[in-house]
């Protein structure tokens, strides 16, 4: 290599050298790149021994690479020297521009450094540039810096270089060569570097790809094949809660078509009265229970339970909902409802809800209160609260008011006669005769007659009146927005409705009826309300001839 005089050796040799360093940047990967690096120095630089020593990601240097000696290669390959013991060495001896010459000289002072080295023990040389067995030459390889400067790039490894085959130190084209050598094995390793991280992040995005596709796939199964409904609805803009997609279990369920089904949103199908309900459940997610829309028109129960699928830059994205029909559980739990509070045998409401109906009118009003109410029917010439209108519906059931801010009181007529007070009116039915019907034709037949009368009354009162049951043969009617006059007419078009004949058992039967008429008004409880109107029946069943009191 150094004979420099022989122009034809050098040119000879930078065509090795050129062969190498293509070598360099064609190298499959890295573990290649590293290797085509040690053994160049061997085949183009004149050098027997070459050891690459890559820069590790916590700062240490690794034996990556050797070649030359398979014996050395085989103790050092993967030795580990410290960051520390390589900046000491980098800073000693004798610098040729980039290059660090260590001569045995001065290197006795790294044997006990932990840096892997081969080398062996030699006579001290006979002319000034031999080489020695000790000594030492190391090539630093540093990234490319701006503008392809590699004095201010990052250190990515130092090559170590040993035994020239001339037995001579390098001179100035020798070294020169080192260094280009050195700078180009630098480049070969971070494209190498670069390729390699691409090649580990284009197989993690792949396995990424793979387990989003694998992930989706699984999504599109569950959400299409499961049992109960599933629906994608956007969250936010102008399209908030438009329908993005079904599966086929809620098509099924709604009896309509996924193409139909984009053009809706959830609060298109919700029942009107359930439309706050949806609201609330659409904006906090969770859980609701309401009637969605059929394409008949029919009202099917569902539970509701909204999951928010949010993106991490835009935030709430979308609304995954499942839609669990529960139609048969709501109907079993309005037939227990209903069981609870109304008459097995006629279906009227029992004595327990006509006693939840009538309390629901009337507040117990307290001395102080009944006084302020007293003065200012007193100053005003009228009462302090107005009467409930005849659009109350007591089969709907209503909570109490407050008794002072939203209670609308309840008032009776005064006296016998009729002064135009409209109230509620209570009318206590007791049949008479029945007894008798229960004896001679069995309690089939008394059934019948408590069902047929049941029927009548209810026909013969207005919609929002109520008809109930109290027990055995008794029966109140609640009726809103009466006088005195029109509870009387009410009375006797029921009475005669009911002593029409009844078919029961095969046989016409008659019952006649004794109605007492009582008023509720606030400050009576429910129980002395029914009591009033229970006295005012016996009343007026006493007060009939026996004879009159039932029509057969």
């Amino acid at each position: 290599m150094e004979t420099e005089s022989e122009p034809y050796v050098r040119l000879a040799s930078l065509r090795q050298l050129h062969q190498v360093m293509a070598d360099m940047n064609t190298a499959r990967s890295l573990a290649d790149t590293l290797q085509t690096v040690a053994e160049g120095v061997v085949a183009a630089l004149g050098y027997e021994l070459a050891c690459v020593n890559l820069v590790r990601p916590d700062g240490d240097l690794v034996v990556a690479a050797f070649a030359g000696n398979p014996a050395a290669e085989a103790l050092i390959t993967g030795r580990v020297g410290s960051r520390d013991s390589w900046e000491r060495r980098l800073g000693m001896g004798e610098h040729w521009g980039d290059l660090v010459f260590i001569p045995h000289t001065e290197g006795w002072v790294l044997d006990d450094d932990d840096v892997p080295q081969w080398y062996t023990d030699g006579p001290a040389p006979r002319f000034e540039d031999e080489w020695h067995p000790a000594d030492r030459l190391f090539a630093p390889m540093y990234a490319p810096g701006p503008q392809g400067n590699a004095a201010c790039g990052e250190l990515i490894g130092v090559l170590s270089v040993d035994r020239p085959r001339n037995g001579r130190r390098p001179g100035a084209w020798g070294r020169e060569a080192l260094q280009m050598y050195a700078f180009q094995a630098a480049i070969a390793i971070s494209n190498a570097r670069l390729r390699a991280n691409m090649q580990r992040a284009l197989v993690r995005l792949e396995r990424e790809q793979q387990a989003l596709r694998a992930s989706e796939e699984s999504f599109r199964q569950a959400f299409e094949y499961a049992p109960s409904g599933m629906a994608i609805a956007e969250m936010g803009g102008d399209q908030h809660g438009r329908i993005l997609r079904t599966n086929d279990a809620l098509c099924r369920l709604l009896g309509r078509p996924a193409s139909a089904m984009r053009r809706y949103s959830f609060s298109d199908l919700v029942h009107p009265e359930d439309i706050g309900t949806l609201l609330r459940t659409s904006a906090e997610g969770g859980r609701a229970e309401l009637r969605l829309g059929r394409r008949d028109g029919t009202y099917v129960w569902v539970s509701l339970r909204n999951s928010v699928v949010a993106d991490a830059a835009d935030g709430p994205r979308f609304l995954l909902t499942h839609v669990e029909d529960i139609e048969e559980r709501k109907r079993r739990e309005l037939q227990l409802a209903h069981r609870a509070s109304h008459d097995s045998l006629t279906g009227l409401p029992n004595s327990a809800e006509l006693r939840s109906r009538l309390s629901a009118r009337l507040c117990q009003r307290t001395t102080a209160h009944s006084a302020v109410a007293e003065s200012h029917d007193a100053a005003y010439g009228h009462p302090a609260f107005d009467v409930v209108g005849p659009g109350f519906d007591f089969r709907q059931g209503v909570e109490p008011y407050d008794a002072y801010d939203h209670h609308v009181h309840t008032v009776a007529p005064d006296g016998d006669h009729d002064d135009g007070t409209k109230g509620l009116a209570v009318l206590f039915c007791d049949l008479d005769g029945f007894k008798s019907i229960n004896d001679r034709f069995g309690h089939n037949a008394g059934d019948a007659v408590l069902i047929e009368v049941a029927r009548r009354l209810s026909n013969g009162v207005r919609d929002g009146d109520t008809v109930a049951r109290l027990g055995g043969d008794e029966f109140v009617i609640l009726a809103d927005g009466l006088g005195r006059a029109d509870a009387q007419d009410l009375a006797v078009r029921l009475r005669n409705e009911i002593i029409q004949p009844i078919r029961a058992e095969g046989r016409a039967v008659r019952v006649g009826a004794s109605f007492g008429i009582g008023w509720a008004h606030c400050g009576m409880t429910a129980d002395e309300v029914l009591k009033s109107a229970d006295e005012r029946m016996y009343v007026e069943k006493r007060s009939r001839p026996k004879q009159h009191r039932r029509a057969g």
